[in-house]
């Protein structure tokens, strides 16, 4: 059975390549443009992991990140964040990691495959 990730992502082209990109790489993938959909989707399925943008329009990837953790404080969560400083934000550190958005995807791949393959 493939593993299902939920990937939270408000930009539209950005969203789009981690679909394409983690399907290619095995995976199931529920794409959500707000963490209200995400959390919506996260509701009616069975999440394996959550990839969370932080800077989005309506409820940010922080508070996501707490709703989340209160629903399954198992989950493994991953902020994929443009901005290297939230890495410092105390609120940030209940995810399960932090990489910087980046051209290469590498090292999200990396991450989210060391992840599952612990759960």
């Amino acid at each position: 059975m493939k593993k299902k990730l939920l990937i939270i992502e408000d930009d539209d082209n950005t969203r789009n390549l981690l679909c394409m990109e983690f399907i290619d790489e095995g995976y199931q993938v529920l794409p959500a443009k707000s963490a209200f959909i995400g959390l919506e989707l996260f509701q009616h399925n069975k999440i394996d992991l959550v990839m969370l943008d932080l800077k989005m329009p309506g409820m940010d990837g922080f508070e996501a990140l707490e709703k989340f953790l209160n629903l399954n404080n198992q989950l493994p969560i991953i902020i994929n964040s443009a901005y290297s400083h939230y890495k410092e934000n105390y609120l940030t550190w209940r995810a399960s990691d932090y990489v910087v958005k980046s051209g290469d995807l590498d090292s999200l791949k990396k991450t989210v495959n060391r992840h599952l393959a612990t759960s």
